[in-house]
């Protein structure tokens, strides 16, 4: 077990009644520990082992023997530490599998026996991934269930028996109200993210599926802050919750950036961002490369530029299908695509390893934002570079950034994509240009990632137009996925993400029209005078 100690609470911890707060370093995980040193099933650590994975990590470290003893928990550490396993481990752990002893004897066969709750989808299949990974050799069933999927698919497999329920609040709700998703026997519960869950404003509905769980419920917590919502929630739905930290020595609070970041700052100008992120993209020793943006339709408007431009490129964004979504994040994970321009409600939850650098191609609304969108490099002890472009109108946005986060970049350097300091900082060839040339063009694309139908709910199936650049949008649509959900999920996602762009209006009507929709046609209608035309006038009308 780790070198822990109980320490006083911090204030927000002192909010949650009956709480015990550990906190420990990286230092604190001995070297030689494995899982099998724990209590925990065979097949469990086998399977994890099959995988490579034998060593915990921190969070993992601290949790496991409090979670496996039925304690509920409070977890906070950042993204990227692990704390998938740190819950996951003993979830399944507690499981009844088909192949155990008690398996004939078990009166609730088939009914899940643990639920784990994300705020976005693409979080949720990345836990399902690592559950299903983990109970393989068990034999237990996983089932991820969220919007934008069709329903048919998801109930046929409750129907069949599920063990372990994977998903996000609105399609869980909707499948518990129309009478497929049957939650009493669910002893084990696990709240991914909160923090992101309150932001979304999931929690009315996260309290609804509490609930509708056992109250003889072991309930698990993970949170990288612990805002008020979110401690009221502890306290509602907790027994005596212990709290565990797992932080970086040196580091007082989880909004600190992460050390292990590089991190440049340049006042860029509009018309010079994408030629500077074209040559950023050529810097040396590049990998895997997040670009973040403020609206969808930046988003893929830049993912269609570096497209033309000879890159590996796709989007991810709210009015995407959930198809398009999970093909570009494919993609990317092996590597056929090596860029990935997202919005930041889209990137919520995406974990990938390899990412070497972040591009903030327009700067973040506020502190929190940049955190989230950094830490999407530098994780599980590993460096990154991130490089954010300042333009001239936010300039006030940066100054707070900068002074919440105490960068000491007030005043970022005025740069084009030919300074000289950007070549040098970033490790850019000098020969770099605004294209990538033929011989660097070695990854397959988007396109060769299969896309799949997945019965999309609430508009087409994602497919893009001919072309399948990453930025398309499919059919053309504005609608936001997952909308048929009562505005859940992945309706959410467009919501937040559409009400950023509501200023595109056409013509000052008031109308909104959606990326890639038809522009408005102009017809010429001849005016009259006295009965007879008017030579030489004519009029634009719809």
């Amino acid at each position: 077990m780790t070198d822990a100690s109980t320490i006083p609470a911090d204030p927000t911890a002192e909010a949650i009644a009956d709480e015990v707060a550990i906190e420990a370093t990286k230092q604190a995980t001995a070297a030689d520990q494995t899982f099998g040193d724990f209590d925990i099933h065979p097949d469990i650590v086998a399977a994890l082992a099959s995988h490579g994975i034998t060593t915990p990590f921190p969070i993992q470290a601290m949790t496991l023997p409090v979670a496996l003893s039925g304690h509920d928990i409070i977890g906070q550490a950042k993204t990227g530490t692990g704390k998938t396993l740190g819950f996951g481990i003993p979830l399944l752990n507690k499981v009844i599998a088909r192949g155990d002893d008690a398996w004939d004897a078990f009166p609730h066969q088939g009914k899940p026996q643990a639920l784990a709750v994300a705020p976005t989808r693409e979080l949720a299949v990345q836990v399902a991934a690592d559950l299903e990974r983990a109970g393989a050799q068990r034999g237990i069933r996983v089932l991820t269930v969220y919007g934008g999927r069709a329903y048919e698919p998801q109930i046929e497999a409750l129907q069949k028996g599920i063990d372990v329920v994977v998903g996000t609040p609105g399609r869980l709700i909707d499948l518990a109200k129309q009478g497929h998703l049957d939650l009493s026997r669910t002893k084990t519960v696990v709240l991914d993210e909160a923090d992101e869950m309150l932001d979304l404003g999931f929690l009315p509905d996260v309290e609804k599926l509490l609930a509708m769980t056992s109250p003889a419920r072991q309930t698990m917590l993970f949170s990288a802050t612990m805002p008020g919502a979110v401690v009221a929630l502890a306290r509602r739905y907790m027994t005596q919750p212990t709290h565990i930290r797992a932080m970086q020595e040196g580091e007082g609070d989880t909004s600190q950036t992460v050390k292990a970041i590089t991190q440049y700052v340049f006042r860029a100008h509009a018309m010079d961002k994408i030629e500077m992120l074209a040559r950023i993209l050529q810097a040396k020793e590049r990998g895997l490369t997040i670009v973040f943006s403020r609206t969808k339709r930046t988003a893929a408007k830049v993912a269609d530029e570096l497209v033309d431009r000879g890159f590996a490129a796709a989007s991810i964004h709210g009015d995407l299908g959930q198809g398009a979504r999970e093909q570009a994040l494919r993609a990317f994970r092996s590597g056929k695509v090596d860029v990935l321009v997202a919005t930041d409600v889209a990137a919520r939850g995406i974990d990938v390893e390899n990412v070497t650098h972040v591009i903030n191609y327009q700067c973040p609304e506020d502190e929190k934002t940049y955190v989230h969108r950094i830490g999407r490099t530098g994780r599980a002890g590993q460096t990154g570079i991130a490089v954010t472009f300042v333009d001239w109108d936010d300039l006030h946005r940066w100054t707070m950034i900068n002074k919440a986060l105490d960068l000491g970049i007030p005043d970022p350097e005025e740069t084009y994509s030919s300074s000289d300091h950007l070549y040098s900082e970033l490790d850019i060839p000098r020969e770099a240009k605004g294209r990538l040339p033929k011989s660097a063009q070695t990854r397959a694309g988007l396109d060769a990632e299969k896309l799949e139908d997945l019965g999309e709910t609430g508009k087409s199936s994602g497919r893009r137009p001919a072309g399948g650049r990453g930025g398309s949008r499919d059919g053309g649509r504005g609608r936001s996925q997952g909308s048929r959900d009562g505005g859940r999920d992945g309706g959410r996602d467009g919501g937040r993400e559409g009400g950023r762009e509501r200023s595109g209006r056409d013509g000052g009507t008031g109308e909104v029209r959606a990326e890639g929709a038809a522009p408005r046609r102009n017809r010429n209608r001849r005016r009259t005078r006295g009965g007879q035309p008017d030579a030489g006038t004519s009029v634009a009308t719809d």
